[in-house]
């Protein structure tokens, strides 16, 4: 059964609009929507959550989604500039939103994060902010082994 689900792009890329300067790329994202007069600037980071009473030494040890975060435009600066530094795993995290809506979860679109950055190579990871949304509570807490197929099934595996 599959542990880790991927987006290929924030859910706004592809909105009518999308234009300019707008670029997608493996782990980095800008949004220009020249008719709304806005930019976007997007990372690509890591949600794990730990799995609780697996059965078998074969079941993963985390569920992981890989999720694009949406950054201040300071903070998607600093992202870039410190991208091969081997030391900003020490930057303080940024904050952000999440830029993808996940299924099976209540709205997770623009829930509130803090982005952790890692060394070079390993991708950031996500801390959902939003302390009672049930995302953020299986983060603390974890997800049952047994709700794994209920995750596959939503997100389409």
């Amino acid at each position: 059964m599959p542990s880790m689900w991927s987006f290929s792009a924030p859910d706004t890329w592809g909105v009518p609009g999308v234009g300019g300067a707008s670029f997608l790329e493996e782990e980095l994202c800008f949004v220009e929507l020249p008719d709304l007069d806005e930019q976007h600037f997007f990372l690509r980071a890591l949600i794990e959550v730990p799995v609780r009473g697996g059965s078998s030494p074969s079941e993963p040890g985390a569920l992981t989604y890989s999720v694009w975060v949406s950054l201040s435009p300071a903070g998607f600066a600093r992202a870039v500039e410190q991208w091969e530094d081997p030391d900003r795993a020490a930057e303080p995290p940024f904050f952000g939103q999440l830029a993808n809506r996940i299924p099976g979860h209540p709205e997770t679109l623009r829930l509130r994060v803090r982005v952790h950055t890692r060394p070079p190579g390993l991708r950031p990871l996500v801390e959902i902010r939003a302390h009672d949304h049930p995302l953020a509570v299986w983060q603390r807490d974890g997800i049952p082994a047994h709700e794994l197929p209920a995750v596959a099934a939503a997100c389409g595996g």
